[in-house]
């Protein structure tokens, strides 16, 4: 009996008992379909935060309060509370860098009339738009001189806009209320989708409007800094340290009580975790594949017991042990693939629909789908083989005589 017609043969068997096979087949349609949707969700996730790292640009540099690092010593003196002066040092004795910004966050309510939303206020100067590449589709920045005299005026991103502006797309001009203050609206910030940090539900105000004016505050939450291309990232990044570290009178054996990030450092930490996180989804997703297959097993056996005298008769009139084993193995591969098949294409339609309906950044990326439709394979051959042997090793005499 060649490949085909142990094909037909195992493929009729199957289909004799259509609600069995459906059952049967259930535990690799889900195990295969979650594996798919989980790693679409993981690469998703990373291609949407490298997305936003890389539009912030990669030649920047991140000072924050704090030291890093698993050796760090969290005591009550091992701690930094950056402000302006810090800054201006960084701006002044720092040759290799292009430009500094002062940036202070905070999440606070944002109203225009019986329209409300709790947005994340960003503190900084002019530059801002430059080194964080963030540009404005309508009205402009404000100026240094606008930061000076502390004015009351904001730029919003796209995501308040259609929040406190549903009709209204020009809406430069127009009064806010930030925390109880009236501010005015002198740009709207280019939209950079939902991404780390969500940048659209941000609203731009001089830093000494928000640390004077709203918070009543000379903290700076970070430091960012533009340096001129990747290549200067490492000398610049150890000139800041430097001037910080003398600034701030560490000593020589002292640690770091602030830490210096680029975006590359971001992007592959991130990279990193979202590998491990993908993986470790996809392997629990997978145990539905290992339940799948013993229940393919399962029923193969219980599928050799039913067709105990089947097998005795086709052993009697000259068929191989050979044919015999061929034909379960072909039965058990048969059921691991129409569930793969379809598991699928309920992953990929389930990515769509989440992308579509729940708004998640999902990547379906084609070694997933193939490695899925590998392990389905593997799984068939894996758990279909034992039945398929004890089939082929049943005695004919005795086969022939169960009933």
């Amino acid at each position: 009996m060649d490949f085909s017609e142990s094909f037909a043969v195992a493929l009729n068997s199957l289909l004799a008992n259509r609600v069995r096979l459906v059952l049967t087949m259930l535990g690799i349609i889900i195990g295969v379909g979650a594996v798919i949707t989980m790693i679409s969700l993981g690469e998703g996730a990373k291609q949407a935060v490298e997305t936003q790292i890389q539009q912030l640009g990669t030649n920047i540099l991140t000072v924050r309060p704090g030291a890093s690092g698993p050796n760090t010593n969290r005591a009550a003196g091992n701690t930094v509370e950056f402000k302006q002066e810090h800054v201006q040092a960084v701006r002044e004795q720092c040759k290799s860098i292009e430009a500094v910004v002062p940036e202070f966050y905070q999440y606070t309510q944002v109203k225009f009339g019986n329209q409300v939303t709790y947005s994340q206020i960003c503190g900084t100067e002019a530059a801002y738009e430059w080194v964080r590449n963030s540009p404005v589709t309508q009205g402009e920045y404000f100026t240094n001189a606008d930061n000076a005299r502390r004015a009351r005026v904001c730029i919003i991103g796209e995501k308040v806009r259609e929040t406190l502006f549903p009709d209204n797309e020009n809406v430069v001009g127009e009064q806010v209320k930030i925390k109880g203050v009236n501010f005015e609206i002198v740009g709207v910030l280019k939209s950079k989708g939902e991404g780390w940090g969500d940048p659209d539900n941000t609203v731009v105000v001089p830093i000494e409007t928000a640390q004077k004016r709203l918070f009543g505050t000379e903290r700076v939450s970070q430091i960012s800094i533009k340096v001129p291309d990747i290549a200067s990232m490492d000398p610049a990044a150890l000139e800041v340290e430097g001037v910080l570290r003398k600034y701030l009178k560490l000593r020589p054996d002292e640690e770091n009580n602030f830490s210096i990030r680029s975006q590359l450092d971001m992007l592959s930490t991130f990279g990193e975790a979202s590998k491990t996180l993908t993986t470790l989804l996809a392997s629990i997703a997978a145990v539905s594949l290992l339940v799948g297959g013993i229940g393919i097993m399962n029923i193969m056996l219980v599928s050799v017991t039913e067709r105990t005298r089947e097998i005795g008769i086709r052993i009697a009139i000259g068929a191989r042990k050979r044919d015999i084993r061929y034909q379960f193995l072909i039965e058990a591969v048969a059921i691991a693939l129409i569930g793969g098949i379809i598991g699928i294409i309920l992953g990929v339609g389930a990515s769509f629909a989440l992308a579509k309906f729940a708004t998640w950044n999902t990547s379906i990326a084609p070694n997933s789908i193939f490695l899925s439709f590998f392990f389905a394979f593997l799984v068939g051959v894996v758990f279909g083989l034992f039945p398929a042997v004890k089939a082929s090793n049943l005695n004919p005499i005795e086969s022939l005589r169960y009933e």
